[in-house]
């Protein structure tokens, strides 16, 4: 089998050292990893920000999980909590207010000890209302957070955060929050260092030099090495994260290469250990001939058409269900992705705890065009151009352009497509920069509201414009509901809505089809999408 692959799928490129006597092979640098303990990982885009405070792309999360670390980590396998920069906590029989035993032996790249004050000038920051931190609201179940962050309060003091002493912190909530553990995980819980911070700027200032090689102090298992520009990413092993005698790599490096064709090819050519995707093409060629290659992940993930609630003509939730009744699900999961990504009916994939979502739409061609009529655009005359901003990789376009032929064919609308690097698709949908957009999310977190919570009005991460106060109403009852099966009703009440109302057109739910080499050891499947890299292992 080994030989055959070699010949057939996999011709790796070699560099031929040929002598008198014969000929060497040169190692590869995914076999120079192995030996210098060094992971080799494909990370589809150019990073916009290592600032755990204010990213907001999953691509960006990956490395950020290597260099900070919150109260809390998660499982890659469960999703569950597990003690991170918290070795402990106790929380109150009311639910209501948790205090976290910090690590004594947790120490910043630079040596400085991880305190409380670390924390809460973290938190504090996060919630500034001049920082303008789209994830914010992440920190809302602490008491008055909501309000500080918008304006409503402004001495922090009021807030629910304070330091006992330097290895405890005590936070209050405004309400039970089952999912607290879970959110004390994500980067917008993680801590950032004071002094750095400040040396570069003011607590509020954005994109400063703080995140540049040399300058950028971490606190978790690894700290910036180097960061050359859509080139590489380096983090090395920091010595002073709490667990450091138990992290196996030197180095993590991070390729952004936006182009899966491109990532197969390196991985062929032994220039990286794991990619980040695969072109759906490649897919049965590596179960047949490669499948201790070949990862397919479960994800929590969505992708879907994002339309700008603000602008016409979908200010008309008739015209935005009338496209999204317009889109062969089945179709694209097929054509597409390969049927490694599942048609999605709901805004919440399945694997969200206990909860089910509501049935949703299908494909209705003939509900569609009536629809259509009744807006006035019947057979689509009358509509304004309308142009689809897309992520410039290799899978989004192609979603896109099967959707505008669904559109065409069916309805009679037409529209552009509009490719953007990451960073400019992000922010085009962020400012409502947009008429439509191809967008995805990924989890946050195992529960429903990761996915629910974004619509509502005002929400940092709302970028379809959408506010409707029943919908806010469900959402903020479900919140201050703990039984859980009362809490899940009334969420699938609000997707019910949201789906009526159609702000978005779910398209597919995902999965991770990636490669990765065998070498690599304990990668575990991961529903959220994170990886933790001091638990991987480099072993032939």
């Amino acid at each position: 089998m080994v030989s055959r692959m070699r010949s057939r799928l996999l011709p790796v490129v070699l560099a031929v050292l040929c002598t008198a006597a014969g000929c060497a092979k040169r190692e590869t640098p995914a076999d120079e990893g192995i030996r210098t303990h060094t992971l080799l990982v494909g990370n589809q885009n150019e990073p916009a920000t290592l600032d755990p405070n204010l990213l907001n792309a999953a691509t960006d999360m990956n490395i950020a999980i290597a260099l900070f670390e919150g109260l809390t980590v998660l499982d890659e396998k469960t999703s569950q909590p597990r003690p991170g920069m918290a070795e402990s906590w106790d929380l109150s029989p009311d639910g209501l207010t948790y205090t976290f035993h910090l690590r004594a032996n947790s120490r910043w790249s630079n040596g400085d000890p991880v305190t409380a004050d670390d924390f809460a000038y973290s938190f504090q920051r996060i919630l500034t209302p001049a920082l303008g931190s789209v994830y914010s609201y992440m920190l809302y179940p602490i008491k008055h957070a909501e309000d500080f962050n918008t304006g409503k309060v402004t001495q922090f003091s009021e807030v629910g955060v304070a330091v006992v002493n330097p290895t405890t912190i005590r936070l209050t909530l405004e309400r039970p929050t089952p999912y607290l553990l879970s959110l004390a995980a994500h980067s917008t819980w993680m801590p950032v260092h004071r002094a750095t911070i400040e040396k570069y700027g003011r607590m509020q200032d954005r994109d400063t030099q703080w995140t540049r090689p040399g300058n950028l102090v971490s606190n978790g298992a690894f700290q910036l090495a180097e960061w050359r520009p859509n080139a590489r990413l380096v983090v090395s092993k920091n010595p002073g994260y709490w667990d450091a005698a138990h992290n196996q790599l030197e180095r993590v490096v991070f390729f952004p290469t936006e182009k899966t064709e491109t990532e197969e090819l390196n991985f062929r050519a032994g220039q990286v250990h794991i990619t980040y995707g695969l072109p759906a093409s490649k897919i049965p060629v590596y179960q047949k001939d490669a499948p201790d290659r070949l990862r397919m992940d479960p994800l929590l993930f969505l992708s879907y058409v994002n339309f700008n609630t603000t602008k016409a003509p979908f200010t008309n939730p008739k015209v935005r269900r009338a496209l999204s009744l317009a889109i062969d699900r089945a179709a694209i999961s097929s054509s597409v992705f390969n049927r490694a990504r599942q048609p999605a009916s709901a805004v919440t994939p399945p694997g969200c705890g206990g909860y089910v979502a509501p049935t949703g739409q299908g494909v209705d061609y003939a509900a569609a065009r009536a629809l259509l009529a009744e807006a006035g655009f019947p057979g689509g005359r009358g509509l304004p151009p309308l142009a689809m901003q897309v992520l410039n990789d290799d899978k989004t376009p192609k979603e896109a352009e099967t959707i505008q032929a669904m559109w065409d064919r069916e309805l009679g609308v037409h529209i552009t497509i509009e490719p953007y690097e990451q960073k400019t698709w992000l922010q085009n949908q962020q400012t409502l920069s947009h008429t439509l957009g191809l967008m995805a999310w990924t989890a946050d977190f195992a529960d429903p509201i990761t996915f629910l919570g974004i619509f509502v009005t005002g929400n940092g991460n709302n970028w379809t414009g959408y506010s409707n106060a029943a919908y806010d109403r469900l959402i903020d009852e479900a919140d201050h509901t703990a039984e859980p099966a009362a809490r899940y009703a009334l969420l699938q009440k609000a997707e019910t809505l949201l789906l009526a109302d159609a702000p978005i057109a779910p398209v597919v739910y995902g999965s991770r089809t990636y490669l990765i080499h065998p070498a690599v050891k304990h990668w575990e499947p991961s529903p959220l999408g994170i990886h933790r890299y001091q638990l991987v292992e480099l072993k032939r």
